[in-house]
């Protein structure tokens, strides 16, 4: 186990690096044609942002062309009807698609409308884009990584209910790698912090959404860069189920502590009524910048770190670039199961907020 553990940080700072190398192609003197911080910089962004395609790697040929390894994935548009065509239309973006008459480009990981074949995206003062933008419904990279994990954890969990009804409510497999992380979820989430009598109703959800974000951080760190929650609008729908749930699940000793906390003279009341309120919307904002500001952080300091390897010319900077990169790749991995461990305790501490009843605290 040991040897696998760091194995997989050694796999990932070689293929990342492999990865980073190609492109990079120098001219008749061997020195590179393209600006290497604008490279690295170009890369973390690729990794990092969603896109309408899966990009494995790309590489340079003879002639001096970009390959790209990779497939296209559906692009789905509402624009007075439903447009359905292939991402690989855009070409990476370098060109206009057309679908039923209508020409549509990609700009900064967005899809906007054009005017022709030959037509350019319009900036504001601002330099933001103010052509058109369809309604969007494609399948994209992040999409299609939320299938994957949706896949991964129904089998995991399948073959574990199987192996309980097969071996006499002992598991086996599957079941046996399973069976103390649930058990953990169960004994040290969601008991403590919503109690004993009412802890049941939340365990699909906990579980659900503990190993739905482990599982998405552990596959965000591979060169493939599918980081579902690096991309805040699903780090928002995680924290909005949470909140659905705790608000729908509030008694009334719940909704009174926040309206009408008891214990407290009324003209404090009136003060403290609003404010808890707030704090309603607050919980559910915080779980959503927690999960992924630090996500999205950690990405951006190994990328840049593992980019310094090659912005170095010394052997020096870039062995220490790699030793400092090998040691955070190890702590991501445990940065990945530690934010899925929170998000899982706060949302059964908010839920067990909302089910307290007025005796408990007695």
């Amino acid at each position: 186990m040991r040897r696998k553990i760091f194995l997989k940080p050694i796999t990932l700072l070689l293929l990342l690096t492999a990865f980073m190398s190609f492109g990079q192609h120098g001219d008749e003197h061997g020195e590179p044609k393209t600006d290497k911080k604008a490279e690295v910089k170009e890369f973390i962004q690729h990794h990092l942002k969603d896109s309408y395609d899966l990009h494995f790697f790309s590489y340079t040929n003879d002639s001096g062309e970009a390959v790209h390894i990779g497939t296209p994935l559906p692009v789905i548009l509402w624009d007075n009807g439903l447009k359905v065509f292939s991402s690989s239309k855009f070409h990476h973006g370098e060109t206009v698609a057309e679908v039923g008459g209508d020409f549509y480009k990609l700009h900064h990981s967005k899809i906007y409308k054009v005017d022709g074949p030959d037509g350019k995206i319009l900036e504001d003062d601002h330099h933001h884009a103010i052509n058109e933008k369809p309604i969007d419904l494609s399948i994209t990279k992040n999409v299609v990584m939320i299938f994957m994990v949706f896949a991964i954890m129904f089998f995991m969990f399948s073959r574990m209910a199987k192996s309980y009804k097969t071996n006499n409510s002992m598991p086996k497999g599957t079941g046996r790698l399973l069976e103390p992380i649930v058990l953990y979820v169960r004994d040290e989430i969601a008991r403590p912090n919503i109690g004993e009598k009412h802890y049941k109703r939340y365990m699909s959800y906990l579980l659900t959404v503990f190993f739905f974000v482990w599982i998405v951080n552990l596959f965000g760190l591979t060169p493939i860069g599918m980081n579902v929650t690096n991309n805040i609008a699903i780090t928002l729908c995680l924290a909005l189920i949470t909140y659905l749930i705790t608000t729908f699940s509030g008694n009334k000793n719940y909704w009174k502590h926040i309206f009408w906390m008891p214990g407290v003279p009324w003209p404090m009341k009136i003060i403290l009524a609003p404010i808890e309120l707030l704090g309603t919307f607050i919980k559910p904002f915080a779980l959503m910048i927690r999960l992924y500001a630090n996500i999205t952080a950690g990405h951006v300091v190994l990328m840049s770190i593992i980019g310094m390897i090659f912005l170095f010319q010394n052997w020096l900077g870039s062995g220490l670039s790699f030793l400092l990169a090998f040691v955070l790749a190890i702590l991501e991995l445990l940065v990945a199961a530690l934010q899925a461990y929170i998000f899982t305790v706060l949302s059964a501490l908010y839920f067990g907020m909302a089910v307290e009843e007025h005796d408990d605290h007695h």
